[in-house]
């Protein structure tokens, strides 16, 4: 393919598909070093800032306070430092396999210079292209970055080759609030309660932030090590950045039966529906499109939307870990789409499974409209007064006890997720094309990430 150009003269000159790829990304390339350079002189004077500030508080001597501005100097130093060192595969042993999806996997590995164990997300760039992921992959990092939150999983660094992008994270051993259902036939209102409520508080830490995560389901919610809850995968995660908005959800009516596995049929009854949901869980979990059950009917109709989507997601999770399977489960993606749409007609609360008046008017309180749903006005606020949450300890519920706790034996415990026995421990790697590198591969530029208390510099 040729492009082409008129000249002053009123010649034309023409350039290559290949010539104008590279001089884009010489462009982004040049643009993203100094608007760089800019954020982190930024950052560091924010840093130095927030030192000083907690100086001022603290009753310390003159000397005192000199000696935690060179302790402070110093990692800065040691963080410049990090930061000038490239970070590859190599640097890393792969300890199992711990996670699959539609664009990669998960990895436990071990860093080999200082033994810290984290989860490596390895996610292929072709696929990323081909499936036109690039905004998702964008936003799950961006978010990663900016969200340093107790309720968000912590990201330690980012960072690519040819064939890849890796996101090196926290690794969180007490496995997916997926996993924990498929345990239990359902879990009692008092679990129900503190699962729901930390929820609440991580879907309200990142709307302060400005993001809106669009994908809050089961699998996206991660247990630490004393049974506590993190949210993860900000893949299909918007906000304010262009680089974000990609048109993402279709109109679910034209949807294919096979993009989507089976989930459950509807004329069942609840214990033999929530078997069937149990059964094609996992499947459905590493499909390519995933579940519609959790997404809001406004996000559908793709009209607009705002937070209270995540709201709708958070009532839909209340429902199954009451009920066994979610409102909406269906033996197709049509159907499920049908029902969400149809919600005023299809939120059933079956007399077989009794649940609190309190539960159930809290479940229809988050699914309904937009604009009069649970948590769409104040956020968290809205929660606080509801029956259902009454004496729920807000400010220290992360510091008691979970409601079931989390077995750890070990830093890399894996007993709390799957086995993937079919697929190899190696990190993927493909043939590099001609010419060395990915076409349209500038658009992964900027995407490396050094946190600036990685594990106290390493």
């Amino acid at each position: 393919m040729m492009s082409s150009r008129t000249d002053s003269d009123g010649s034309s000159i023409r350039f290559s598909d290949h010539t104008l790829d590279k001089a884009t990304k010489a462009k982004v390339t040049l643009e993203n070093y100094y608007s760089n350079l800019v954020t982190q002189y930024g950052e560091r004077k924010q840093r130095l800032a927030k030192l000083e500030a907690q100086l001022k508080d603290e009753s310390l001597t003159e000397s005192q306070r000199q000696e935690k501005r060179l302790q402070h100097a110093q990692k800065e130093t040691e963080y410049l430092r990090l930061k000038r060192l490239r970070l590859g595969v190599e640097d890393f042993e792969a300890l199992k396999v711990i996670g699959r999806g539609a664009f990669g996997e998960v990895r436990l590995v071990q860093k080999k210079d200082t033994g810290h164990v984290y989860a490596m997300k390895v996610l292929r760039k072709a696929d990323m292209l081909e499936k036109e992921q690039v905004a998702h992959v964008r936003a799950e990092r961006d978010v990663l970055v900016e969200a340093d939150h107790q309720w968000v999983v912590k990201m330690y660094y980012s960072f690519q080759d040819q064939v890849n992008l890796y996101l090196i994270m926290e690794f969180l051993p007490g496995g997916d609030m997926m996993t924990l259902l498929m345990k239990k036939d359902t879990l009692s209102e008092e679990c129900t309660q503190f699962y729901i409520s930390e929820t609440a508080l991580a879907i309200d830490s990142i709307h302060k932030l400005g993001f809106i995560h669009r994908d809050i389901k089961p699998d996206n919610l991660l247990l630490d090590a004393r049974g506590h809850l993190k949210l993860s995968d900000f893949g299909l995660c918007t906000g304010l950045k262009k680089s974000h908005r990609t048109d993402f959800y279709r109109d679910l009516s034209q949807a294919k039966p096979s993009d989507f596995i089976g989930t459950c049929a509807s004329p069942m009854d609840s214990k033999r529906r929530a078997e069937s949901w149990k059964r094609n869980r996992r499947a459905l979990a590493y499909s390519t499109v995933g579940t519609p059950d959790y997404i809001a009917p406004e996000v559908f109709l793709q009209t607009g939307y705002g937070p209270a989507c995540d709201w709708w997601s958070l009532g839909v999770i209340m429902y199954e870990m009451l009920m066994g399977y979610p409102p909406f489960c269906s033996d197709n993606p049509q159907d499920t789409y049908r029902k969400v749409m149809n919600w005023r007609e299809t939120l059933i609360f079956p007399p077989e499974i009794p649940i609190s008046e309190e539960a159930k008017e809290t479940i229809i309180n988050f699914c309904c409209e937009a604009d009069r749903r649970l948590g769409s006005q104040r956020g968290l606020e809205d929660l606080k007064s509801v029956p259902f949450f009454r004496g729920v300890d807000w400010e220290h519920i992360r510091e008691r006890p979970a409601a079931i706790p989390v077995e750890v034996r070990s830093i890399d415990d894996t007993s709390n997720f799957d086995e993937f026995p079919d697929v190899s421990l190696e990190i993927p790697s493909a043939p590099v094309p001609q010419g060395g590198e990915i076409a349209k591969d500038w658009v992964f530029i900027n995407y490396t990430y050094k946190r600036f208390e990685v594990r106290n510099l390493e």
